[in-house]
């Protein structure tokens, strides 16, 4: 059974991805910054290259092809700094602001090549960087979805990201955890969905243990939500800071109940929750590219974010 407590305390070195694209690299800070102030680690944290809409208006992810201002760590990785953007638009990325306020580097992963070649890239960063140990943090919980809940917008990141940070796990020397933070607060699964999914995860022996926010790292979360645009990231340390009940993000359109149960990370053993709650994940693992997966979890029946974008905005 993997014990959180254990792998986080004895890494000297985590790379702490947020795989939701957007702003779920500030809920990867809340490990990353655990790791450095309670055990005095060097983390480096990461995201995805794919914001929102408002954001970039261009559908689905930014290839490494499109980006300037970056540091190559591998074909699909790239190292971030402030001025880390899309070529000709200008584009910037969360990890960019987030490159700015740490002042240091922020690994950017384009998901497009699909899970194999994404795996590969990280197993090949973590040589680079140093690491000795991944991890997976997902805002809100969606990366555990089945695939039919009602409120699930943004599957398609989530699943292809899962899945090739487990096939880093499977195929090379890499240890890898999962972790969901911020329980329901992105506004696509509720806390009560999130916690069944969990719940499958430790019937199957996944549960790996829970790390709440402290002071100092809620503290260091709110300077990050001040520089790096994210709505759900924000909502776990509302829910520290004592506010309780239902607030709405994304412009209203979503609902988000909040509870001291927002201001934790729940983490999981990955290769586990792969074959149990993470469905979508497991249905992409194989799958050849970005295409690809969303055409798999289409023929489930679901409805992405990519499918969502290619759609002509409302007048």
């Amino acid at each position: 059974m993997t014990d959180a407590d254990a792998l986080l305390a004895a890494s000297r070195r985590p790379l702490v991805i947020g795989v939701g694209g957007g702003g779920d690299v500030v809920g990867a800070l809340a490990t990353a910054e655990s790791c450095r102030l309670l055990h005095g680690a060097s983390p480096v944290v990461g995201g995805v290259t794919w914001e929102r809409r408002p954001i970039d208006p261009r559908p689905g992810p930014r290839t490494v092809s499109e980006i300037e201002g970056g540091r190559s760590l591998a074909g699909t990785v790239v190292a971030a700094g402030a001025d880390t953007r899309v070529r000709g638009d200008g584009t910037r990325f969360a990890e960019s602001h987030m490159a700015r306020f740490l002042g240091e580097e922020v690994v950017l992963v384009d998901p497009n090549p699909g899970p194999a070649e994404v795996a590969a890239g990280l197993a090949r960063t973590m040589e680079r960087l140093r690491a000795d140990l991944l991890v997976a943090v997902d805002v809100g919980g969606d990366a555990l979805a089945h695939g039919h809940e009602p409120g699930l917008a943004s599957p398609l990141c989530d699943a292809l990201m899962l899945a090739a940070i487990g096939r880093a796990g499977a195929e090379g020397d890499v240890p890898v955890l999962g972790g969901v933070f911020g329980m329901g607060c992105d506004g696509e699964l509720t806390p009560a969905e999130v916690l069944e999914r969990l719940g499958e995860i430790a019937a199957a022996g996944g549960a790996a243990g829970i790390q709440g926010l402290t002071e100092p790292v809620a503290s260091r979360l709110e300077a990050a939500v001040a520089e790096v645009p994210t709505e759900a990231s924000a909502q776990a340390v509302r829910a520290f800071r004592g506010e309780r009940g239902t607030t709405r993000i994304r412009g209203g359109r979503r609902r988000v109940e909040l509870s001291l149960m927002a201001a934790a990370t729940v983490y999981f053993d990955l290769p586990v929750a792969l074959g149990s709650a993470a469905r979508l994940a497991a249905a992409v693992s194989s799958a050849r590219d970005l295409e690809d997966a969303n055409d798999r979890l289409n023929s489930l029946g679901v409805r992405t974010e990519l499918d969502a974008e290619r759609e002509p905005p409302p007048v």
